[in-house]
């Protein structure tokens, strides 16, 4: 269909030119009786070899077309509508400028430069509108008052709707982010970047066995979370040129979504929180929701290792978190009823110290 409606349009204009020019050509030759069938033989002649034309053109420009349609409707809504906004813009400023240039009477000037004028002022409205657009966005939400801060530090945004949540690399890698949305915990759509997928894709690739094996995982943890999981898990097509590292677009993005940045990664985390981002740590979440230990309490462990300090020995709980137990390392290999002396919490995870029982009651 649009190769027809092409084809037609080109003829149409070989019609048109021929109407118009092919007089003073056939005057020009001398040809100048019947003088009013001169502009229909123009006209005719001009739709043939134009239609004749389009056998070899038509198809370049519908394959051209069809990339520009592509582009465009993978194109975030933003993207194009700032686009849209600077071209327009450019357009009624070159507008303007053409009007003062017609004035002077001079053939170049007034006839010839407007064309360049309109192609370059246009061009550049769109590039600034396109590439500056997280700006303009700033600066229409930068007169956010005390009270949407202290929504954006909640879960809900100003007018009460769920913020969405992005995903980082490191948190689909890890998997438990499947588990906690199947139990329904995290409300919101669930954002995949684009630009997450390739890194995802990229490390999936890698030549490295280890490296290639955490990438599958992540990418049937997308699978699943799409295929399997209650939740809406949309993906976010744009991307910032701009910035090269991954980290930084997407608190770019968590940013201009007004949304939640999911992640496992200790330095992001911290990167957010200093850029006024809301985080949501999965450690944080485990480490929370592990079973309180208070020092004195007695439990059964298994010591499988030695520790860094001597006599030390190591074993670990059913959720992982590690209990250096003081003079365990002859026990290595057995069980032991060990008693709690302190726990140490950190972001990195929650260690349990412990000395044996028996040499509690020896004391």
């Amino acid at each position: 269909m649009l190769k027809r409606i092409i084809q037609l349009f080109i003829v149409v204009a070989g019609g048109t030119i021929g109407y118009v020019y092919f007089p003073d050509l056939a005057s020009l030759a001398g040809f100048e009786e019947p003088s009013w069938l001169i502009p229909y033989m123009g006209l005719v002649l001009g739709a043939i070899i134009l239609f004749i034309l389009t056998f070899w053109v038509v198809d370049y420009v519908v394959d051209f077309l069809k990339i520009i349609e592509e582009k465009l409707v993978k194109a975030p809504v933003g993207d194009l509508l700032f686009g849209s906004l600077g071209l327009i813009v450019g357009l009624v400023t070159a507008f303007l400028v053409n009007i003062y240039l017609q004035g002077f009477g001079i053939p170049l000037v007034s006839e010839i430069l407007p064309i360049f004028v309109t192609v370059i002022l246009g061009y550049l409205g769109f590039q600034v509108g396109f590439k500056r657009r997280n700006e303009f966005i700033g600066l229409i939400t930068k007169g956010r008052n005390k009270e949407k801060e202290a929504a954006m530090m909640g879960d809900a945004s100003e007018d009460g709707s769920v913020r969405p949540k992005i995903l980082d690399t490191s948190v689909i890698i890890d998997g438990r982010i499947a588990d906690i949305c199947e139990t329904h915990f995290l409300e919101g759509s669930i954002i995949i970047p684009h630009f997450v997928l390739e890194e995802l894709q990229h490390i999936a690739d890698s030549s490295d066995v280890l490296k290639r094996n955490r990438g599958r995982r992540g990418l049937d943890i997308l699978n699943r979370l799409q295929k399997e999981v209650p939740v809406d898990v949309q993906i976010y097509e744009g991307d910032f040129e701009e910035i090269q590292e991954v980290d930084s677009k997407l608190v770019k993005l968590t940013k201009l979504l007004d949304g939640v940045l999911v992640t496992n990664d200790f330095n992001l985390n911290k990167v957010s929180e200093f850029q006024n981002v809301t985080v949501l740590n999965i450690n944080d979440l485990a480490n929370a929701v592990k079973p309180v230990v208070l020092p004195g309490e007695e439990m059964n462990v298994h010591v499988i290792k030695a520790g860094k300090e001597d006599k030390q020995g190591v074993a670990y709980l059913d959720d992982g978190t590690m209990i250096v137990v003081e003079d365990g390392k002859s026990f290595i290999g057995d069980a032991l009823d060990v008693i709690v002396t302190s726990v140490l919490q950190t972001s990195a995870g929650r260690m349990i110290f412990a000395k044996p029982k028996a040499m509690e009651k020896a004391q």
